[in-house]
């Protein structure tokens, strides 16, 4: 499956930027770099976009630590949830609402 392979190519290359250690990635062009694929992802076509979404949970276990926790919540921290419910303003309602609540 695709989206197995392509959830595997973000995932890694989201990691890299996010874990690596600040001597030898500068911080700000790894927060833009992620600031240009989270977009990418948001505008993908939405039935890939799903796909993508639930490969991400399907993937997470491959890895560890805090890597799996980054993983797993790959959909959340890029929107992707958002990006599918664009045209659904209950949908965007209920993802709002669950931010919230996540957010402390």
């Amino acid at each position: 499956m695709i989206s197995l392979q392509i959830a595997r190519i973000i995932a890694n290359f989201s990691l890299f930027l996010d874990l690596t250690d600040e001597d030898l990635i500068d911080p700000d062009e790894a927060v833009e770099m992620m600031e240009l694929l989270g977009t990418d992802l948001q505008a993908l076509d939405k039935g890939f976009l799903r796909e993508l979404i639930d490969a991400f949970a399907v993937i997470a276990p491959e890895y560890s630590g805090e890597a799996q926790r980054l993983v797993h919540n790959m959909a959340y921290h890029f929107y992707l949830e958002e990006a599918l419910a664009v045209d659904d303003p209950v949908r965007l309602a209920e993802l709002e609402a669950i931010r919230e609540a996540r957010e402390d």
